[in-house]
């Protein structure tokens, strides 16, 4: 996504490095009470020629939290870091090569949907964690690309290799793996798997599989992904509508956005290394965006979860905004 972007660029700013990211201050009420979470993720996109792209993705996170007791108190911490730092090369129609800190090709969410300024949802779903092997980075090198494309689909892969870091800001675990897309053009359907092992330590599996399903000249989204590791399992369903077909241009009922998640989560054991529930989980989202001129949001959901532990609610509220801007005046071609 973000190289596409920087290459739409490229076509109109010659070698002109791209600004993009968001910010948001969202909200997460649930019996602990309330925590704010004030956040800013901007991302580069730097083109060096034709054929080579510097790119990367920073978080900064601000998270404030009740503490028990009353009178009610609050405590925070900051953090500041790269969430990723890569540079891609262009080798052949079909193959790139990926070198750096990268996110791992695992399932969706991890690499399409966590940014926040992308994520219809404050949370990551419930299996977010299994195959991202602990950190959701690697430190290695990548070989991805499209395998084969026609009118009626298109084969896409990614393969990966990351070596261990106990680098403070570029930490990963040592770990291969890899996922292939089927997209089905005219049904506009694609299907995905995505396989991991880590090789440090116990060594595991991990193994994933998601549908996608846009229809065409609609503003419906059905995402759904599975993940299986060592230790648990769970899946995740959501629906997401935009209501671009109510009313007339302009109107303010074609910018309502309602979503509807389902997930679910078990335990294959008792070992809990995977960032997981600790017990069997269900939870069902429900929110509404509301989306604003200037790539602005106003986001509202409320969960509840289901466990043996004991079900809770959760209600988050959020405004995120999106940015986009050239560093500098580029060269027209």
């Amino acid at each position: 996504m973000v190289a596409s972007l920087a290459l739409a660029c490229h076509a109109v700013a010659q070698d002109t490095p791209v600004i993009s990211g968001g910010v948001g201050f969202l909200t997460n009420t649930n019996q602990a009470g309330t925590t704010f979470l004030p956040i800013a993720e901007p991302l580069l996109a730097a083109p060096l020629g034709s054929r080579v792209l510097i790119e990367s993705r920073a978080a900064l996170i601000e998270t404030i939290k009740p503490k028990t007791g009353l009178p009610r108190r609050y405590s925070n911490s900051f953090f500041a870091g790269l969430t990723y730092l890569q540079g891609d090369v262009i080798v052949a129609p079909h193959l790139n090569f990926v070198a750096g800190s990268f996110l791992i090709p695992f399932g969706t969410y991890n690499e399409r949907l966590s940014p926040v300024w992308i994520n219809p949802l404050q949370d990551g779903p419930l299996i977010a964690s299994l195959g991202s092997m602990g950190t959701g980075t690697g430190v290695g090198a990548q070989v991805r690309g499209s395998a084969a494309s026609s009118p009626n689909y298109s084969l896409t892969y990614a393969a990966y290799y990351s070596t261990r870091s106990g680098n403070q800001q570029f930490n990963s675990e040592r770990s291969f793996g890899g996922q292939s897309s089927l997209y089905f053009k005219p049904q506009r359907v694609e299907v995905g798997l995505s396989y991991g092992r880590l090789l440090q330590g116990t060594h595991e599996n991990f193994y994933g599989m998601h549908v996608w399903f846009e229809p065409k000249d609609t503003s419906f989204r059905l995402r759904s992904e599975f993940a299986r590791g060592h230790h648990a399992q769970g899946y995740w369903v959501q629906a997401d509508y935009r209501t671009t077909s109510w009313g007339g241009q302009g109107s303010w009922r074609r910018n309502f956005e309602p979503i509807l998640q389902f997930q679910q989560t078990w335990r294959r054991d008792n070992t809990f290394s995977d960032g997981l529930p600790l017990v069997n989980t269900q939870r069902l989202d429900a929110g509404l965006n509301y989306n604003l001129p200037h790539s602005t949001r106003i986001m509202t959901s409320y969960s509840r979860q289901f466990s043996s532990t004991g079900d809770r609610n959760i209600w988050e509220t959020g405004l995120t905004y999106r940015f986009l801007s050239p560093a500098w005046k580029g060269r027209n071609k």
